[in-house]
């Protein structure tokens, strides 16, 4: 099996919201919207589904506890794409007893794939803070294991540190832009749906338009732009918590994981600059890279990134190969790493009672 999202860019444009949330000058405030109304649809469907299936919150395996995973697909994927599904049934297989929730943004496929290009993150993250607390399965389990795929990663990032209700135990991120884009890849030219977004990434990223509506732009961060990304930026400059206020309850959700991995792509030209998906700094005209460990977000730890290391609890990990071209291999190696059953606490003796020999 190989897991690639190079073929997602299919599908119809439809709106996904109009109202405009920003997070551009202070800490990050929720706002409800007309999505709310997606979100009761999509928690009677999980309803419906729980009584169908046999499943429990955490299921009690021979070997221990089984947490839910939770995963959050990328830009121009959806929920109903086959190669979700294998990778469903890989995390079940690997791990028996995992339930495997699905992130989506709308009732289809179609709307699903829209919302990776179009909509607001904030609006976004929030409305999966309402979805995960509404399932049955997710929000009675002690905590849930998370994978993001692509932008996918960063986005459960900021479900963490803004919500992060049912929490996280272990998460776990591919190829994501941790600290942003710098560039932005080209289309095929009949791709008319990339198309526009693309166009208006380059022509007006800093728009307010751009900020409340374009996902991509939301986590553009060119260091030499560094100034309008800070005063601008809708998502990625709250949830790094770069600006002068910083926001302490984001450091204390992701410090409170027990595991942070993050994967970067050896050969990835998708995501500019690679090094992102680890949350480094490249500078774009001499390409000369600074690791996490030499910058101010890790050395201040405005995110309790430094916390999480000297814990032995965050892991920098490389995978082969091109963007979100992953091995059946990689993947079962990573969900045994990180999604393998938490161990049982063994049960106290009862207090007088002696083992004898013999029995």
């Amino acid at each position: 099996m190989l897991l690639s999202s190079h073929d997602a860019f299919r599908g119809n444009v439809i709106s996904v919201s109009t109202t405009i949330l920003s997070c551009q000058r202070n800490p990050c405030q929720f706002h409800r919207s007309s999505m709310r109304s997606l979100t009761l649809l999509a928690a009677l469907a999980t309803n419906a589904l729980s009584i169908a299936l046999p499943w429990q919150s955490a299921t009690d395996t021979a070997s221990g506890i089984q947490l839910p995973l939770v995963i959050w697909h990328g830009l121009g994927d959806d929920f109903e794409r086959e190669g979700l599904a294998e990778v469903s049934k890989l995390a079940e297989s690997t791990n028996p007893g995992t339930y495997v929730h699905l992130i989506r943004l709308a009732n289809d496929g179609s709307g699903d794939r829209s919302a990776t290009f179009f909509g607001n993150v904030t609006e976004q993250i929030a409305l999966v803070c309402e979805q995960l607390a509404a399932d049955p399965i997710l929000s009675t389990a002690p905590a849930v294991n998370a994978l993001g795929f692509s932008q996918g990663g960063q986005f459960l990032r900021g479900y963490i540190e803004r919500c992060n209700s049912p929490p996280v135990h272990n998460l776990v991120t591919f190829g994501s832009q941790h600290n942003g884009i710098s560039a932005f890849e080209s289309c095929a030219w009949d791709n008319w749906f990339c198309r526009g977004a693309e166009q208006l990434l380059r022509s007006g990223r800093w728009t307010s338009f751009a900020q409340s509506r374009v996902v991509p732009a939301q986590y553009f961060r060119d260091p030499e732009e560094l100034g309008s990304y800070l005063e601008h930026s809708n998502f990625l400059a709250d949830i790094n918590n770069e600006r002068a206020v910083k926001n302490e309850t984001y450091k204390k959700n992701l410090a409170s994981l027990n595991r942070f991995a993050m994967f970067m792509f050896e050969e990835d030209t998708v995501a500019v600059p690679k090094e992102s998906a680890l949350f480094s700094e490249v500078n774009v005209t001499s390409g000369e890279v600074t690791p996490l460990h030499e910058r101010p977000i890790y050395k201040e730890d405005w995110l309790g990134l430094k916390q999480l290391d000297e814990q032995g609890k965050l892991d920098f990990n490389t995978a082969p190969g091109q963007h979100m071209h992953l091995s059946q291999k990689t993947l079962s190696k990573a969900f045994s790493q990180y999604f393998a059953p938490l161990e049982k606490e063994p049960r106290p003796s009862a207090p007088g009672l002696v083992v004898q020999p013999g029995f």
